[in-house]
């Protein structure tokens, strides 16, 4: 029986090759619960933002289910499926290095992300390629702001709709702070004779700040950024790219339609990335 959010199977099999040997290549050990079967469990809970422990039985133990995720987090299997297909449309051409854009968005906490620990023995982390690991901040990337308490989610995503960078930070904190952070977290690989960067990137106001502007220029990007009412106009700015800024509204709200995106549930800021790493592995998962 498939259950509504189940991935299909044919899509599973693009990445089931990252998910360890279910009975250990043939080795000692206990045979691990099904994988697929797990995966789609942990997508039931991000689509509709249910405690861990309420995933139904029919997915195997809440715990495994639960274990399981974190586990993938820690040794850096949500970041390698990610690289591995934003790599694929890459090679394919359906990613677009002409404009990319910049954006960030508030998300509220429920009160079960409060009470992490302060200071654990051991950091909790999300693995995998360098621009996807992330220590857990101090502050677990919560904090007020005018909209309550919260996480602000930095994405980085093509004129197609698709996201290359996911970064967060608390609540109250400027997005213009979080740009160079973001930029660094790009999870598509490097390959020779690609370019690294799009030729234009489109922001909104709130990133107008000569800092932002000369890095851009300093990486051959073209900033497609308004200026406030205290600056001087940029004569030079491109009102027909910027019209195409809203689709990383859109694309905001698509992924907010995940309760589990929608409201942080998670006390770990790196166990919210890695949720939103999964929400676009199904997404990328859809495109092929």
């Amino acid at each position: 029986m498939r259950h509504r959010h189940d991935l299909p199977w044919e899509q599973w099999k693009r990445i089931a090759s990252f998910f360890p040997h279910r009975v250990h290549g043939g080795h000692r050990g206990r045979p691990f619960e099904n994988h697929y079967r797990i995966f789609n469990g942990i997508l039931w809970r991000l689509h509709t933002g249910a405690p861990w422990r309420d995933i139904p039985d029919y997915f195997g133990p809440w715990q495994t289910i639960y274990g399981r995720f974190r586990r993938w987090r820690r040794d850096g299997t949500w970041a390698n499926i990610l690289t591995y297909l934003l790599d694929d449309l890459e090679q394919r051409g359906r990613l677009g290095h002409n404009l990319w854009l910049v954006d960030a968005t508030v998300v509220r906490a429920s009160r079960a992300a409060a009470g992490a620990q302060k200071h654990p023995h051991e950091i909790p982390h999300l693995a995998g390629a360098p621009s996807a690991q992330l220590q857990e901040p101090e502050e677990h990337a919560l904090g007020y702001s005018r909209g309550g308490f919260g996480t602000k989610v930095h994405l980085l995503v093509t004129d197609r709709g698709i996201v290359l960078g996911i970064y967060v930070t608390p609540g109250q904190q400027h997005e213009s702070t979080a740009f160079k952070p973001l930029l660094r977290r790009v999870l598509l690989p490097r390959r020779r004779g690609v370019p690294q960067w799009p030729t234009k990137l489109a922001a909104d106001k709130g990133y107008s700040y000569p800092h932002i502007r000369r890095w851009s220029r300093q990486h051959h990007i073209e900033p497609v950024i308004p200026t406030r009412k205290n600056q001087p106009t940029e004569e030079s700015f491109d009102k027909a790219s910027y019209r195409k800024r809203n689709q990383i509204e859109r694309v905001v709200g698509h992924y907010k339609e995940c309760r589990a995106l929608g409201t942080r549930y998670e006390k770990l800021a790196v166990d919210y990335v890695a949720l939103w790493m999964v929400a676009v592995i199904e997404k990328l998962l859809n495109l092929a």
